[in-house]
């Protein structure tokens, strides 16, 4: 996909998106999933006037007008993914991310440099040998159960389930706790309204920007995009 690099104030900026389908049928399925992996059901206009008058969140969304909050088009890899990441460097999350898939993928023939295997499918990991895993033990149980409950359909993360029925379900599945909880819904099920207290980013974030004092609940029903603007934040210099 290529992102406009720009849009006039006030404009539209554009997404080129190019499938390569084995059935012409899926195109509308395709948009859908890269609807919902950039945002772009999303009121802007609505989100920048809600903070319009926050002293700690107004001035961020003032320089990056119009940021979305990012999907996925594949919401079991994203709570797999977050397990992956528990307690671990982005990096070293990526690595494990990495050895699973090439472990365990499927492999596809494309013509994507890179892209040599799929992501393994829920009943997939579900199969797999906690014990036999590259991470602690019991991240690995976490990993497989929740692998069981998506594969068997007991946890269903898209956007069509109560996102409060869906979190209490996660945060029910032994060694899934608030943060990766809130975070399968602020990607997998687009929750407009999800905010991570205890994330050291958005702590460094709101050290820099003077946000001591800031009210999150006053950031409702918005609060996962003052999210975002905050990590955004730490980007600059």
């Amino acid at each position: 996909m290529e992102l406009a690099d720009h849009a006039e104030p006030g404009g539209t900026a554009f997404v080129r998106a190019r499938f390569q389908l084995h059935d012409l049928r899926d195109t509308t399925a395709a948009l859908a999933r890269v609807r919902r992996l950039i945002d772009a059901d999303c009121d802007p206009v609505a989100v920048a006037d809600h903070f319009a008058g926050d002293a700690v969140v107004g001035p961020l969304v003032r320089r990056r007008p119009g940021l979305r909050v990012p999907g996925h088009v594949d919401g079991d890899e994203v709570a797999v993914r977050a397990v992956l990441g528990q307690q671990v460097s982005v990096a070293g999350a990526r690595t494990v991310a990495g050895r699973l898939v090439a472990d365990h993928g499927r492999p596809v023939e494309t013509d994507v440099p890179g892209l040599t295997h799929l992501f393994p499918d829920a009943a997939t990991v579900a199969a797999l040998d906690p014990e036999r895993l590259p991470m602690p033990r019991a991240r690995g149980r976490a990993l497989t159960t929740l692998a069981g409950a998506l594969a068997s359909g007991d946890l269903v993360l898209d956007h069509g389930p109560d996102r409060d029925d869906v979190r209490r379900r996660l945060l029910a599945l032994p060694g899934i706790g608030p943060w990766t909880a809130d975070y399968v819904a602020l990607r997998a099920l687009g929750h407009p309204d999800v905010f991570l207290p205890t994330d050291l980013g958005v702590r460094h974030a709101l050290a820099r920007v003077d946000g001591a004092d800031a009210d999150p609940e006053a950031w409702a029903p918005w609060r996962s995009y003052a999210l975002l603007h905050l990590w955004t934040s730490l980007e600059e210099s």
